[in-house]
Formats: structure tokens, C-alpha cells, sequence
């Protein structure tokens, strides 16, 4: 699995739970101008992994302490206590979003409370900043930084490679640090807090993944990719003699010093052709083991040795699993069991098919045995068990044929570590999760080892769009690497993401605003349909037909009503269909690689975006007609969105700081828009439930406000806003998509671009609730007749989920609405979305909030609710309006 992301907003601007006190990073620049904000509780829909982790660090001398790094989605912390992970650079801000790659992480063996971590994503122009080192004196609950004059790249070929940055075990002031881009060895002699190349290293590194990449992602030099010191060869509080330093060059890969860095030279007899990935020594029996492979990982990698190199003779021996002809990928993370240092282990990370492979030796490396071998092919017999019942989305929905199986023991498995002070506990990263086992010595006594996710609090997802439906599952996502996800339950982990079909990565979701459960999702997939459809609020799918030329999933819109459909993909121009995309027509009108939304209330009409213009359409997209519309962004980096429950209400957000930038608004179908004055800079926008009392939903955005990049809300249409994150809550980037609940009130849904989807709820009582008897207007004195339809959606042993629609049949509208029923069978509501309710025994009244009080004559109105029942279950008899009896269909 790819797991090279890249920014949506990077080429068009350049060119987990939380525990605790949440961290943060000690600003070095004046306090930002102070807001109106609110204290809201953040916490991630469990995904629980998501992305490729690495890098795994265990201090070496506090039992329990582990970190661990990610590509692009900061790093973290281990608690023991409750075997979860906790997030340690969520407080990196919008400006160094950058800095939510972590290409090395140290922990420091001397003063354990002392952590560091190199933080950068890219080394070419996609990351507009220099990276830099944090340093923290409190295990990562704050940080400090130190810029670098060059950048770091966390999420660049190579990444697996290292640890790049490494403390003194014997003078722990002392720290290096390899960098990529020819730029050198650098080292601190201040625990982190300046920095100075080591101008006598003599190689800067030679290898590039691909030379004639002209984007400088594949083409940059790899550099200096890890630092070992040999502790054996220094006392305390003096600096360490010998230190080795991997350099990417397959001809000159290991470099020593043994004058604590004073002088340099190329360690002879060393094996050519391959890059050393790692070099991992056992001071106790002097030997430092280096894995090698002909490429620089992560994903590649076709041939690989293994070799053991012996610090006081000088002398080499190859120490490979398997014969070099025999191997197929390259070797990394290896390891150490510092309680019995004739414990080696290695992987062999790039075997993609049928999977990883994990090695094991007891003798120093002279003997191995397999994780997994042939019996007779293709089957295999397994020294290991799988238990991914607290993820079990990691079997992809797979039903491989042989040898292949599901779920995998993993890929791109750079990372591999056997805890120092427990022989019993392995962890290791792959492309999707951190594996574990806690009864590792199994395999050596002819037992089966367990192996689970250790991965509970790490979210590592880039989140490309997300969706709140007014009824059915409250969150469906759109998501990079794993597809996306329907969460039932924000607190459990799902099932299964999306499948049939199973994207690479999804790009767009809607679903109908009056028919929530159908829903629509399109994406990325090397071969196959681009489009998929659910009638089941997306706990089902099955796959639509592509228009030619379809290479990728672009974005799409579903027609209020379910009925028809619109759709940008990469590679043609924009489509539409009636139905579920068994056929597609061209729309005309509107240019391909338009951003395409629909109005949440007209099922005819739907809205493009492309370069600085505004498109319509009023017959269900085939044709589109250019808005008069003026000064909105010259660029494609907008998204925008409809308002439920009012035709022609969009809300447009985006830009760039070299042009127009900011918030728009228009109430005539993007005939015209208005710009809000007090949004500087807004990048998403969203709705959520009505505060109590409002007369409009309210509004989200991440945007710069006051002077301020943050999370806000607006609960009287853009006129003021309030802050709702903090500066310990920031996750980098946050500009892919954010929706509010229409359930619950103040609660928000942000992307962010590595952390997960991230949600946050108010601690603001007064601003309405998904019940009580809060707001909504006064009660109606409605004219004419009116008609209910109530329907039980779904029903298990105690509860039930039940749809009502209200329809306006007289000849007047509606002002606000307050519809009265009775349960005949001691039902209880326990939770109600688009209304407001109370109960009194078993009367029932459910009100309008504010956004859908007008409800014009021939239209109707729609909510839902959950609730308890035993016995039976039977609807109501009748329902009252105003005095009024309705009609029950």
C-alpha cells in the first residue's frame, strides 16, 4: 500500500485518543491576537492505525518507555498502563504543518525524561519550510525548536531507513543527526538547541530513487541515514569514542569514528552494492548488524544480504536468512534482544507478495528461522497467530487464494523492535498498522507467538472528505490508503471499510439530503470502477460503470432525492446519470476537473467550481451555465457546500495568499456571492445543528480569523465567530473537509492530514442539544392539512430507529411547526436529530429548529430518532399539528 501523500493544498499554494494534558509547542514568536473561544473535548473517530509507522524507539534504560514515529502524522508516546498510544504534535500550527512528519526519533538513554524528535515532510518544494529538531524535557508533553537551515523529509523515499537522529549514551548532551539533500552530519553538543555540520564527514551520500524525477520527490539524495554509537567505548559523562554512521551510497554505505567525531573514515572490508538500513550493535558481544537492500525502501526493494560485523577484529561475515539469489526484497527492520544480544531479528520489508517475511536468530546470526515457510506450495505452515478482532479491517474484506492470507502479517515492515527489558515483546510497524506480541520466545520452544495490534490511540489517516447524514450512521469518511470508513459508533473501531468495491483511496462522498440512505463515494483503484453506491446509508455498496477515460475519482454530487447523480472524475470531463451510473452522459457547459456539489433541497440542481468561476445546473447537470459571479479564487483550491433545507444557500470557501482568499456566501443559487469581511483566510465549510434559539445552522470552518488560524464556529450566520481549538490542539493541516452534526449541537468533524478525523464536542450547555425542550420557535397555527409518514428503519431486541416525514398539504407555508403524537406501547425517545423534542410519559412533541421552521406549502420536512421499546412495537395511532390532525401515511 502507496503511502506517499501528498497535501491537496500544497500544489495549489506551493505551487488517538487524547489522555491527559494535551502537548504542545512552546512558541518562540508573540502570543497571536486573543478570540472569543470556547473549551471543546477533542478526540479521533477510531480508526486505530490507518498509515505506515516507520519507526519504533524503546528507551534503553526506563522499562515501558517506547515512542513512535510517523510519516506524516506526528509522533507518540506509550502508556503501559492502558496499552494505548498518545499523540505528541498535535499542537504543530498551520504554517508548519510540515512538521507533522517525523523522519527520526531519539530517546534519551541517560535522562529519560529527554525526547527528540526531526520533524519535516518533504525536502523538495511541496513543504514550504526548513524542517527542524524538537527537543522535550517532559517525555513530549511540550516542546521546544530549533530551525534547521535545510528541510527533513518524513514522508520522502527512505524514510524507513535510520534512527537519522541519535543521543550519546554516554554524554547525553551530545546528539547527531544525518540529513538528506547532500547537506551532511550534523551534530549538537547543547542537548539539541544548536546545531553545527561535522564538515570532516567525507560523504554526503550519493543514492537517488529515481534521477529523472523532475518534481525532486524521487530525485533527492538520500543522504546520511543513521547514527549507532558503540557505548561500550566511552565512560559517563564523557563522549562516546566509536560511532558509526549509515550513509546512502552502495558503494561506501558505513562510516566510523573512534575519536568521539573528531576524524572520519570509510570501514573497510564493508560489503558494495546495497545501502545499509540499518546498523544495530550489541555492545556485549561486539557486534554491529547491518541490513541491507539495493533500494531505498519503503516500498521497494528486490534483492538484500544480511551481515554481521565484528568491532574489535574488523572482521565481516554474511549473515543472510536466505541466499541472496533466493531473496526477492531487501532487508530491514532489525533488532536486538538486549536481554540475550545473541537475539537477532530482521525483516524482509519490501516482500509484497504474499507478504512480509520476519527472521529470527539465536546464534548471533549463524542459523535463522522463518515467521511463515512452504509446506508444499502454496501452503504454509506459520509459527505465529493473527488476532485482529480490535481492528478488523485489517483483513481488507480479502479472501486470497494461497499463499497468500488475511489478514497479512504485514508490509513495508522497516520498523521491528524487541522491547529491552521483556524478551517477550516485539513490536513492529507496517503500511497499515503497529503489530505486537507479548509472548515472543514462543517461536524458539516450538509454540505459536500471538500477534495484535498495538495500535489504539495511533490515527494515521489523510482524510480527503467527510459527510454527516441527518439520519443513519452519523459519520461516513473519505480517506487516503484505506478508503473510508461508516462509523456507527465514534468510539468503537468499524468493522470493515468500504468495499466492493475496495478503493486505494476515496476522494468524494455524498449521500442524498432528503434520503440519507443512499449514498455515493468514488476514488482511486489501479483497476476496476471509480464509482460505487449504497442504499443502506453505506453499510453496503455495490459498484457503478465508468466513463471512458475515467483514470481517477475526482468528486461527486448526489441529487437531493437519490435520484441522479454528477460526477467530475480524473481523466474526462464532467458526467451525470439518473440511476446508479449504469450509463453516464457529458455534461456540457462546465469544464473538466470542476469541483461538483449539489443543492441539498432542488434535486434538479447542482454546482461546479473551476478556476475562479461558479457553474449551475438546473436540469439534473446536463447542461451547466457559468455564474456572473465575480472575485472569488483564481485557483482550484475550493470547497464549497450547499445549505440543507434552503435551495440556493452555498457557502464557498478557499483561495490562496497571493489572490482573493476567504469565506463567500450567496442566497440566489451562485448567481452571486458575497465575500464575509472578518474572514481573512477559510479553506472548508460546513453545517451543524442550530444553536437553541438561531435562526440559521450553524457554521465551521477552518480559517484565519482575527489574525488567528484555528477551528471556528458561527452560530448567527458569519456575523462572529468563535474559536473552538486551541493551540495545543492544531493537527497541522486541517484544510481537506469538516461537517458539523445536524444532531448534535456544537459538535464538529475536521480532517487533518495524518491525525485521523478528528471530532470535538462543546462544553457550551446553553447552545441546544439533540433533546430537551430548548428553542425552535413558537408553536405554529398552521393553515390547511397536513401528512405524516412514519417508518421503523431499523429494530433490534430493546431499541428501534424510526424516520418521520411531516409534508405541508394545505396552500400556505409554514413559519415554524410543532408536531404532537402518543406511543401506545411505552416507547422512549433517547435521542432525536433535526428537532427538538420533549416526553412526558408517552406524549411526544417534536419542534422545528431553526434552519427548518419554513416549510412552504407542497413540501415537507424530515427527522429521526432512536428509542426503546419491549413487548411491542407498535407506531403511533395519530398525530396532531396545531390542533390539527394529519394524515398518517
Amino acid at each position: 500500500m502507496r503511502r506517499t501523500r501528498i497535501l491537496t493544498a500544497v500544489l495549489a499554494l506551493a505551487a488517538g485518543l487524547l489522555a491527559g494534558t494535551p502537548p504542545a509547542l512552546a512558541a518562540e514568536s508573540p502570543a497571536p491576537t486573543a478570540l472569543a473561544a470556547d473549551t471543546y473535548t477533542w478526540k479521533n473517530a477510531r480508526i486505530d492505525g490507518g498509515g505506515f509507522v516507520p519507526g519504533i524507539v524503546f528507551n534503553r534504560t526506563e522499562k515501558n518507555l517506547a515512542y513512535a514515529r510517523t510519516d506524516i502524522g506526528g509522533a507518540y508516546r506509550w502508556q503501559e498502563a492502558t496499552k494505548t498510544w498518545t499523540p505528541l504534535l498535535d499542537s504543530v500550527g498551520w504554517a508548519d504543518w510540515g512538521h507533522t512528519g517525523v523522519v527520526s526519533l531519539a530517546s534519551d538513554p541517560v535522562a529519560p525524561d529527554k525526547v527528540y524528535a526531526a520533524v519535516g515532510t518533504y525536502t523538495n518544494s511541496w513543504d514550504p519550510t526548513n524542517g527542524a529538531v524538537l527537543r522535550s524535557s517532559n517525555r513530549g508533553a511540550s516542546w521546544q525548536k530549533t530551525d534547521l537551515p535545510f528541510k527533513l523529509g518524513g514522508n520522502m523515499p527512505g524514510r524507513g531507513m535510520g534512527e537519522r537522529l541519535a543521543v550519546d549514551p554516554n554524554k547525553d548532551s551530545v546528539l547527531y543527526l544525518g540529513a538528506p539533500s547532500g547537506k551532511g552530519l550534523w551534530r549538537s553538543t547543547d542537548s539539541g538547541v544548536t546545531w553545527s555540520q561535522v564538515t570532516n564527514f567525507p560523504n554526503v551520500g550519493t543514492y537517488v530513487q529515481d534521477p529523472s524525477d523532475t518534481s525532486g520527490y524521487a530525485s533527492d539524495n538520500q543522504g546520511i541515514v543513521w547514527v549507532t554509537f558503540d557505548e561500550s567505548t566511552g565512560t559517563s559523562g564523557n563522549a562516546t569514542r566509536t560511532v558509526y554512521v549509515g550513509v546512502a551510497d552502495t558503494a561506501n554505505s558505513v562510516y566510523r569514528s573512534t575519536d568521539a567525531g573528531a576524524t572520519w573514515s570509510r570501514v573497510a572490508g564493508q560489503p558494495t552494492g546495497y545501502l545499509a538500513h540499518k546498523g544495530v550493535l550489541d555492545a556485549k558481544n561486539g557486534y554491529l548488524y547491518l541490513a541491507y537492500s539495493d533500494k531505498g525502501g519503503p516500498y521497494d526493494g528486490g534483492k538484500g544480504q544480511v551481515w554481521r560485523y565484528a568491532t574489535a577484529s574488523g572482521s565481516w561475515t554474511n549473515i543472510s536468512p536466505v541466499a541472496e539469489a533466493d531473496t526477492y526484497y531487501g532487508f530491514s527492520g532489525l533488532t536486538v534482544d538486549r536481554q540475550h544480544p545473541g537475539t537477532v531479528m530482521a525483516t524482509a520489508y519490501s516482500s509484497w507478495w504474499p507478504e512480509t517475511q520476519i527472521f529470527r536468530s539465536t546464534d548471533s546470526g549463524s542459523t535463522w528461522t522463518k515467521a511463515w515457510d512452504y509446506t508444499s506450495y502454496p501452503n504454509r505452515s506459520n509459527r505465529y497467530t493473527m488476532d485482529v478482532s480490535s481492528s478488523p479491517w485489517l483483513t481488507f474484506g480479502a479472501n486470497p487464494q494461497p499463499p497468500e492470507q488475511t489478514p497479512k502479517l504485514g508490509w513495508m515492515t522497516e520498523s521491528l523492535e524487541i522491547d529491552p527489558f521483556n524478551s517477550d515483546r516485539m513490536m513492529y510497524g507496517t503500511g497499515a498498522t503497529l503489530y505486537g506480541t507479548e509472548n515472543l520466545t514462543k517461536w524458539d520452544s516450538g509454540g505459536t507467538f500471538t500477534v495484535k495490534p498495538m495500535v489504539q490511540g495511533l490515527e494515521e489517516t489523510a482524510v480527503n472528505d467527510l459527510a454527516s447524514p441527518p439520519s443513519g450512521a452519523p459519520l461516513l469518511s473519505a480517506l487516503g490508503d484505506i478508503g473510508g470508513f461508516r462509523h456507527t459508533d465514534l468510539t468503537k473501531v468499524p468493522s470493515m471499510m468500504f468495499t466492493s468495491p475496495t478503493f486505494t483511496s476515496t476522494t468524494s462522498l455524498d449521500f442524498a439530503e432528503s434520503n440519507p440512505s443512499t449514498v455515493v463515494r468514488t476514488g482511486d483503484l489501479d483497476s476496476g470502477p471509480h464509482i460505487a453506491f449504497s442504499t443502506d446509508n453505506g453499510a453496503n455498496w455495490f459498484a457503478g460503470s465508468d466513463p471512458s477515460g475515467v483514470s481517477g475519482g475526482g468528486t461527486v454530487a448526489a441529487a437531493a432525492d437519490g435520484g441522479r447523480f454528477v460526477w467530475s472524475p480524473a481523466g474526462t470531463g464532467v458526467q451525470y446519470t439518473t440511476g446508479f451510473g449504469s450509463s453516464w452522459s457529458a455534461s456540457s457547459g462546465i469544464p473538466a476537473g470542476a469541483v461538483v456539489e449539489a443543492d441539498r433541497v432542488d434535486a434538479k440542481t447542482f454546482y461546479g467550481f473551476k478556476s475562479g468561476k461558479f457553474y449551475v445546473s438546473s436540469d439534473g447537470g446536463a447542461t451547466f451555465t457559468a455564474s456572473a459571479a465575480t472575485g472569488l479564487p483564481a485557483g482550484d483550491s475550493v470547497r464549497f457546500k450547499a445549505l440543507p433545507g434552503t435551495k440556493g444557500d452555498v457557502w464557498l470557501a478557499g483561495g490562496a495568499s497571493d489572490g482573493a482568499y476567504g469565506l463567500w456566501h450567496s442566497t440566489d443559487g451562485g448567481a452571486s456571492f458575497t465575500k464575509l469581511s472578518g474572514v481573512e483566510q477559510a479553506d472548508t465549510i460546513g453545517f451543524g445543528k442550530a444553536a437553541t434559539g438561531a435562526s440559521y445552522q450553524t457554521l465551521f470552518t477552518s480559517a484565519k480569523i482575527g489574525g488567528v488560524r484555528g477551528i471556528f464556529r458561527s452560530t448567527d450566520k458569519g456575523a462572529t465567530w468563535t474559536r473552538i481549538n486551541d493551540d495545543a490542539h492544531q493537527w497541522g493541516w486541517t484544510g481537506g473537509a469538516i461537517t458539523g452534526d445536524p444532531r448534535v449541537y456544537g459538535r464538529v468533524y475536521v480532517s487533518t492530514n495524518g491525525r485521523g478525523v478528528v471530532y470535538g464536542d462543546t462544553s457550551d450547555t446553553g447552545g441546544g442539544g439533540g433533546g430537551g425542550d430548548g428553542g425552535g420557535g413558537t408553536d405554529p397555527t398552521p393553515t390547511g392539512a397536513c401528512a405524516v409518514t412514519y417508518k421503523i428503519t431499523n429494530q433490534w431486541a430493546d431499541g428501534f430507529q424510526a424516520d418521520v416525514q411531516l409534508s405541508n398539504t394545505g396552500t400556505s407555508a409554514w413559519s415554524s411547526w410543532s408536531l404532537g403524537w402518543s406511543f401506545t406501547n411505552g416507547q422512549r425517545i433517547s435521542s432525536l436529530w433535526n428537532a427538538d423534542f420533549t416526553q412526558s410519559g408517552t406524549a411526544v412533541t417534536a419542534k422545528n429548529v431553526a434552519w427548518n421552521a419554513n416549510v412552504a406549502a407542497g413540501s415537507s420536512v424530515a427527522f429521526g430518532f432512536t428509542g426503546s421499546w419491549s413487548g411491542t412495537n407498535a407506531r403511533p395511532a395519530s398525530f396532531t399539528l396545531g390542533g390539527q390532525t394529519c394524515a398518517v401515511g
